[in-house]
């Protein structure tokens, strides 16, 4: 079982940075993929980007490339999300999600943390 805790979400202003971490524990965390996911109010879940397991790979919605870049730290078995030029279309709750097969249905969520961008 892992377990995943997210943290760094809060209120900005557009245009505003943040890094989201997400702290994993109770697996081998190289075995699995990382990902980010966010949802907005009244949308569907959707996939932000993702990270193998070795850290080698990294892939990104067309929405957040070149703003958003992933990152992992297998010492401390924490992903992150470093976020740049933040638009009000960020505005979501970031959800990080463990996968054991790459681009695979996640295994495992965390509780989501809310990142809010003012206008």
């Amino acid at each position: 079982q892992v377990h995943l805790v997210e943290s760094g979400g809060g209120l900005v202003q557009a245009v505003a940075s943040l890094r989201l971490s997400c702290a994993a524990s109770g697996g081998t965390f190289t075995s699995y993929a990382m990902a980010w996911f966010r949802q907005a109010p009244g949308k569907e879940r959707e996939f932000v980007a993702r990270i193998t397991g070795n850290g080698g790979g990294t892939y990104y919605a067309d929405s957040v490339k070149g703003r958003f870049t992933i990152a992992r730290d297998n010492g401390k078995n924490t992903v992150y999300l470093q976020m740049n030029s933040l638009k009000p279309e960020d505005t979501a709750l970031y959800y990080c999600a463990a996968s054991v097969r790459l681009g695979g249905t996640p295994n495992y969520w965390g509780q989501g943390t809310q990142v809010t961008v003012s206008s």
